[in-house]
């Protein structure tokens, strides 16, 4: 009778950081070096990530495109409600999203610095992170990205790609999402450019191939070291579902 393997997940940090950075080098040859550049302004990553929540990215940004068509930011305010959920009716849950929206701008406009968030820039980052998640429907991950993306803070967004990915293989135990953005941040170094490749090769990674369902496992640069691989081999289950029985 062979042996259970010893799994990641029961290893000590320091062996999970190190699993980490082997992730990153490993899925830097697979997906390519990703420089931290800001790919849009800071008010345009704090919608747009709102509206990402449970959509893809096509409907996220047609959602953001014809947001924008009411106006500026006070214009998106003193429209209607419901004219603002038609507008990102591309985006999922618009009824939910639409009011949040607006709250979360009013907030803004209200605060001493107006829409420019550039305050951010020299914040402590604990307080830059909780002046983003005290806004309405801005939670961890989205002020973690317009830290890290904008303003190259030391965060580290965990959004359902990064958690399950990393979850599968072992560096975290199953736990939320908030909880892995503060479990994962221990295990990196506060080094922005490596933090974001991760995140942005992580994501890609549960798209192409660490898929919720039916992930492609023996296509996968990571399965040596996957505790997920080193269960089921590559009859991993959905993310949400429970273990196969055994045969």
């Amino acid at each position: 009778m062979s042996e259970s393997p010893v799994l990641n997940v029961v290893r000590p940090a320091p062996e999970r950081a190190e699993l980490l950075q082997w992730m990153y080098a490993r899925l830097r040859d697979e997906y390519g070096e990703k420089p931290l550049e800001p790919r849009r302004d800071p008010m345009h990553e704090l919608i747009s990530t709102i509206l990402s929540q449970r959509t893809n990215w096509r409907d996220e940004d047609a959602a953001y495109q014809e947001l924008r068509t009411l106006g500026d930011w006070d214009a998106i305010i003193a429209a209607p409600t419901e004219a603002v959920a038609h507008a990102i009716r591309r985006s999922n849950y618009p009824e939910s999203k639409a009011p949040r929206i607006q709250a979360t701008l009013r907030a803004i406009r209200d605060a001493p610095g107006g829409y420019n968030l550039d305050f951010l820039r020299e914040l402590p980052v604990k307080d830059a992170l909780k002046w983003l998640t005290d806004l309405p429907g801005v939670g961890i991950k989205t002020a973690s990205l317009v830290l890290l993306f904008n303003y190259a803070r030391p965060v580290f967004p965990v959004d359902t790609h990064v958690h399950r990915v990393n979850t599968r293989v072992g560096t975290i135990p199953r736990m939320g999402e908030q909880a892995a953005h503060r479990a994962l941040l221990g295990l990196l170094p506060p080094d922005p450019p490596l933090l974001y490749e991760l995140h942005i090769n992580l994501l890609k990674h549960g798209q192409k191939v660490c898929t919720w369902s039916r992930p492609r496992c023996l296509q996968c640069v990571l399965r040596e070291r996957c505790d997920a691989f080193a269960l089921y081999g590559d009859r991993v289950p959905s993310f949400s579902e429970k273990a196969p029985p055994s045969a």
